[in-house]
């Protein structure tokens, strides 16, 4: 790809700070710089590749001063986009950083669109599309392991083992369009077992990438955690206590939490999006009702509720019925108030709850919280999440086509079991490739790229 357009935009996060980012990319980008930077030390587009350069911004009209700054050359392609780019750090500020962006606009260049440097990334070969989505997954990381498998994915893991599958898909094809158009040719017999063999183990790669989907979505996009239970039981107090600080109002009156606190938390490198609910319970309160409404709607849409119940009160009937409720979902169960007499029906608990779904706590002394993290861990990830291979399919368009390639080369071997003619299983071969072609990039549509790209931040 050749742009003949430069591009500008602010590339750190607008708002007081130590230094700003305002990147240009394109052909014009290093001509464009030097129109409003002065130095004493040359031009530069004379200047050499991957140099900073110290000076300042100066309105080539009036003469103004705009900013002290520094400006990084970096030519192509030895650059993020393969292009020309320049990045200018000036002081941070809302005024002083729009008034150099308004300048650089000034001079002819455009305003980036969003992930307009990314997408000329992956236009121009650099990076594939899985590359250019980990890129979006490493800015939102909000844990250590998110970071560190979107970063795996940055560095092309994924890509390579979707490239290797990919291949073997082509090379099936080219064998059976040979065996059709040239049959009298001697080349390697095409059989209906070389081609169920070949499906089947790229099937095999297909599942392996599939094997961790799950533990790879949750830790992209961590899990929604309902925290649900009755009033005073110590919902807002588990919620504080997961946070490691005090995020939710917490009294001894029934009915504190109105509504639902929403709080992002990291357990063994796992992403919470934890909302503390209001108590469950029958209420004249107009606004407690809404809270309660609000608190089943959490409820319906959370990945994962920690039912919280009290050891010091007898056992409720609307207890019951809401254990009998959430019983096939995924649920750990946290027995609070261990530190006080027992008046809680435990039988009944664990006749509904297996004895690992089930937590013992007293949060107000701090106990329980190792217990309930190793429960959760146990739960989606089966307690291993220590390993070193990083390579997870986390991304749900991934994951997606993944299946539906998986699905076509079932096809495929089902049509060989059939014994359909090869020129129509190659159909499915097809697919199937086209498939994971959507993953990285080369069989991608472009409405589906300009789509993935409108999510990223301008800038980026």
């Amino acid at each position: 790809m050749t742009t003949t357009d430069t591009i500008t935009a602010i590339a750190t996060p607008v708002g007081e700070g130590g230094i700003a980012v305002i990147r240009l990319s394109g052909p014009e980008a290093i001509q464009t710089a030097d129109l409003v930077f002065g130095t004493k030390r040359g031009k530069l587009v004379s200047a050499a590749t991957h140099t900073v350069h110290y000076g300042h911004i100066v309105n080539p009209r009036t003469g103004e001063t705009l900013d002290e700054v520094l400006v990084t050359i970096m030519r192509g392609p030895r650059s993020f986009t393969r292009e020309d780019v320049v990045e200018i750090s000036c002081h941070g500020g809302i005024i002083s950083v729009k008034r150099v962006l308004d300048l650089l606009l000034e001079q002819g260049i455009r305003l980036a669109e969003p992930g307009e440097f990314t997408k000329r990334a992956f236009l121009n070969g650099r990076i594939d599309l899985s590359q250019a989505e980990a890129v979006i997954d490493t800015i939102r990381a909000k844990s250590d392991r998110a970071h560190k498998l979107a970063m795996k994915q940055v560095e092309g893991g994924l890509s390579k083992q979707i490239e290797a599958l990919q291949q073997k898909l082509i090379e099936l094809m080219a064998h059976i369009e040979v065996n059709i158009d040239y049959p009298e040719h001697d080349v390697e017999e095409m059989t209906y077992a070389f081609i169920r063999r070949e499906c089947e183990e790229t099937m095999v790669g297909i599942t392996e990438l599939l094997r961790t989907a799950n533990q790879g979505k949750v830790l992209r996009e961590g899990i929604t955690t309902a925290i649900i239970g009755k009033p005073n039981v110590g919902k807002s107090s588990l919620l504080n206590a997961l946070a490691r600080e005090n995020k939710a109002i917490v009294t001894d009156i029934a009915g504190t939490t109105r509504d639902v606190i929403e709080e992002f938390v990291s357990i063994n490198g796992i992403p919470l999006r934890l909302l503390d609910t209001a108590g469950m319970r029958e209420t004249t309160d107009v606004v407690e009702k809404i809270g309660v409404e609000r608190s089943r709607d959490a409820l319906a849409q959370a990945d994962l509720l920690l039912l919280v119940l009290n050891n010091n009160e007898p056992t409720q009937p609307d207890e019951y019925e809401l254990m009998e409720h959430v019983k096939d979902r995924q649920t750990i169960v946290i027995v609070n108030k261990m530190d006080l007499p027992s008046k809680f029906d435990m039988q009944a608990l664990h006749s509904t709850f297996s004895e690992d779904r089930v937590v013992k706590m007293s949060v107000i002394e701090g106990e329980g919280l190792q217990e309930l993290e190793r429960a959760i861990t146990d739960l989606f990830f089966e307690g291993n999440l220590e390993g070193q291979d990083l390579t997870y399919v986390s991304n749900a368009r991934h994951i997606h086509l993944l299946k539906q390639g998986l699905a076509s080369l079932a096809e495929a071997v089902q049509a060989v079991e059939e014994l359909i003619p090869i020129d129509m299983i190659q159909i499915d071969v097809r697919n199937a490739w086209e498939s994971l072609g959507e993953i990285i990039g080369n069989a991608a549509p472009d409405a589906l790229i300009d789509q993935i790209f409108s999510q990223f931040c301008l800038g980026k």
